[in-house]
């Protein structure tokens, strides 16, 4: 009488043809398993030389409607006199900053868009050339600053790593973060450089990025970060600059994160 473990089908040993002809998994290049093995990884280290500070939608409009808005200016202001002492590309955003034009038709539908205004004075205009594109601040309708002119100049800087700071938390912001994650780059979030209209949505939306495998970092931090060494020929200017900043820094801390418990 047959056992029940003889009775039980051999698995094919890895020499069979059996096991040669079983499919195999796909490449470890695929995009969407690149992307989880990437999220799960305990260590995402910025890429100096491979860096963008990201600028998502700092315009007047939102002065008065923004939790703790001085602070978020204050530093974007910091990180674009940081960019050009480290040679850092810039990209910066306005979400819809004109009306929208005539309708050619009176009995067209009337659109929804409300005009928010131009980029609030921030030092875009000290950067050279060749770390701000011609076009920045780039006018957009879409919530992520991921756009076509965006996405092609990403590819031309070979970007790596991507700073993020501005508004809303929970919209833009977020939004550039997961299209910038979906597409294999890493993000490194400004927890003093971001808020919103109503200041609860920053946590849930700081968790949100969290978990897709955004890194949730401060801008004093991340400076030295790029940094690296102290020997760095710019260490000095920096030190300076941390310096300069340091009360709207320790504002910025105080107002934007004190108390979310991250």
């Amino acid at each position: 009488m047959k056992s029940a473990r003889n009775s039980l089908p051999r698995f094919p040993d890895r020499h069979d043809a059996a096991w040669l002809a079983l499919p195999r998994p796909r490449s470890l290049s695929h995009p969407s398993l690149s992307h989880c093995l990437r999220t799960m990884s305990p260590v995402r280290k910025i890429v100096p030389n491979k860096t963008a500070f990201f600028v998502c939608d700092i315009q007047e409009r939102f002065r008065l409607v923004i939790h703790a808005y001085p602070a978020v200016i204050a530093t974007a202001e910091k990180m674009l006199k940081a960019a050009k002492l480290m040679d850092v590309p810039v990209i910066a955003t306005e979400q819809n900053p004109k009306a929208a034009p005539p309708r050619p038709n009176p009995h067209a539908p009337k659109t929804a868009l409300v005009a928010l205004g131009a980029t609030v004075p921030l030092p875009l205009l000290d950067l050279p050339s060749h770390l701000r594109p011609s076009w920045v601040p780039l006018a957009k309708t879409k919530f992520s600053m991921i756009v076509p002119q965006v996405e092609q100049q990403l590819k031309e800087w070979e970007t790596k790593s991507v700073v993020l700071m501005g508004i809303e938390s929970h919209v833009c912001v977020l939004q550039t973060a997961l299209d910038l994650l979906e597409r294999d780059i890493d993000v490194h979030v400004l927890a003093d450089g971001i808020s919103s209209c109503n200041g609860d949505e920053v946590g849930i939306a700081i968790k949100r990025m969290r978990d897709a495998g955004a890194q949730i970092t401060t801008s004093e931090s991340i400076l030295f970060q790029i940094m690296q060494d102290a020997a760095h020929p710019g260490f000095k200017a920096m030190a300076g600059l941390v310096k300069e900043h340091k009360e709207m820094t320790k504002d910025a801390l105080e107002k934007l994160i004190a108390g979310r418990g991250f």
